[in-house]
């Protein structure tokens, strides 16, 4: 039986991967299916399409169709509209229930039926459409374990808490897992009365219906979440999912595609810079700083006499509102007088976007300034590149807590917590990082975890051996529901 379920799990898959809305939720979907490709089975990213015409999402799924031409995408009508005074967070969790019925005819339209149901951390609701057709669905949680087995015991732990706004520093202790400040709780449940924290709080709690969860990290980073989920301390009364660390799965700052792309600039530029001399500073696809904000970084790096390159978004007019589009910046206005033009001969600054993976693999990259985003954070491990912690939204502050406390690959910057940290802060940190014996043993830190990831994901390696144990769960599932899903 057991030869049987192997050579099973060998055959060639057909995997619908199903992500939440926005950029940062699509780019790890899309970094799976090319994990899946690579291994012979086949993947189709089905996306909805939003309610609400969101022009970046759309213009980075005609982006990634046309790098990645193996996979298929499929754009789900848009469901109708809900409330759009709600929260963002509220309004898009909203959207994909309403979409069931969409991804539920898909699905039954597909030419063969699938194997398996990838979903994303947020569609839980599509939960009903797979029991519905009897479809194995699987989470994929794209960011760190340690962030997920706080999220799966949130929702028994939260209800005899006040809100995490009111307790300030105060620890929060989940079963298992280091103590965390309530200030560095996710921003979408700082107050457990609001509609977009019952809605996260209702996603955490259904994640663990999963037949099982795809966690975008590596055994050697994250010992002490693995341990904690394979204890099952981190679900009260219930089977926690079983997980399956198979990443990091993370754009390699190769090129992709058929067609021939122009090389960007700061490409070029970064080619006739020093090794390892540059500090880069991006705060993902939509982060964003005040204009004051600017100001201080800008002076930071003034005063620190590094390299450095530099990607500016234009301030958000509400600092809660930082997701919504805006136009390019106007460097001459927000950033201080004179700034470029003392600062010309070592330094670059771009509007709007970089190709990051290229960045942080480039030999001049010595540092990282970053949002702490899941996704970046593998980048800059993949590289070896040590970061400097600046968490905006969403994980980001408990990201930081687990990669400066813990995997001690980052240092933070004092001051983020309210959204401004002063020139001298950003100038002693640069420092740190790029002069001082502290910044040297961070490097050989991010060295050897740049060696235990790229080990992982080799033949053999960790995150190889959970991949094929989860072909194995899957073709468990089949044979329990009779050799058919559908």
């Amino acid at each position: 039986m057991a030869a049987a379920a192997a050579a099973a799990a060998e055959k060639k898959k057909t995997f619908v991967l199903y992500p939440s809305l926005g950029v940062g939720h699509l780019n790890p979907m899309v970094e799976l299916a090319k994990h899946l490709l690579r291994r012979g089975h086949g993947a189709v990213v089905a996306v909805v399409d939003p309610p609400d015409g969101d022009a970046t999402s759309a213009a980075a799924v005609a982006r990634l169709a046309e790098a990645n031409p193996s996979i298929a995408f499929r754009l789900l009508p848009a469901p109708a509209s809900p409330d759009p005074a709600a929260h963002p967070i509220k309004r898009a969790h909203d959207t994909l229930r309403l979409a069931n019925p969409a991804l539920r005819a898909f699905l039954r339209a597909l030419p063969a039926p699938a194997d398996a149901l990838l979903l994303d951390m947020f569609c839980v609701d599509a939960l009903d459409v797979a029991a519905d057709l009897a479809l194995p669905a699987y989470f994929f949680f794209a960011s760190a374990a340690s962030d997920f087995a706080l999220f799966l015991n949130m929702p028994y732990l939260y209800p005899g808490l006040p809100s995490f706004k009111d307790m300030g520093d105060t620890l929060v202790r989940c079963p298992g897992m280091r103590p965390i400040r309530a200030v560095d709780m996710p921003l979408s449940v700082q107050d457990k009365e609001l509609d977009m924290t019952i809605a996260r709080m209702y996603q955490f709690k259904r994640i663990a219906e999963g037949r099982g969860v795809l966690v975008n990290s590596f055994d050697w980073l994250e010992p002490t979440a693995l341990k904690a989920l394979a204890a099952g301390v981190c679900v009260p009364g219930r089977p926690t999912p079983r997980v399956f660390c198979i990443g990091p799965l993370v754009n390699d700052g190769k090129k992709t595609g058929d067609g021939e792309t122009r090389r960007h600039e700061c490409l070029a530029w970064l080619d006739a810079q020093p090794e390892r001399s540059v500090v880069f500073l991006c705060f993902g696809s939509i982060g964003a700083v005040s204009a004051e904000q600017l100001k201080e970084i800008a002076h930071g790096l003034d005063n620190s006499g590094h390299r450095f390159l530099w990607v500016v978004r234009t301030p958000p007019v509400d600092p809660a509102k930082f997701f919504e589009p805006r136009p390019e910046p106007d460097l001459d206005a927000l950033l201080p007088e004179g700034f470029m033009e003392r600062t010309r001969d070592r330094g670059m600054v771009l509007k709007m976007w970089v190709p990051q993976a290229e960045v942080l693999q480039h030999a001049a990259t010595g540092a990282f300034v970053t949002h702490c985003g899941w996704n970046s954070t593998l980048e800059a491990i993949m590289a070896g590149v040590p970061m400097i912690c600046y968490p905006m939204y969403a994980e980001q502050a408990l990201n930081k807590v687990f990669m400066v406390e813990e995997m001690k690959i980052a240092v933070p910057l004092e001051g983020y917590e309210k959204r401004m940290v002063k020139a001298e802060e950003i100038e002693a940190k640069v420092r740190l990082v790029m002069e001082t014996e502290e910044g040297m043993k961070l490097k050989e830190k991010l060295a050897a975890a740049r060696k235990m990831a790229s080990d992982a994901i080799g033949e053999g390696g960790s995150s190889e051996v959970a991949f094929a144990e989860f072909l194995r769960d899957l073709e468990n599932s089949r044979m329990e529901n009779g050799g058919c899903n559908n």
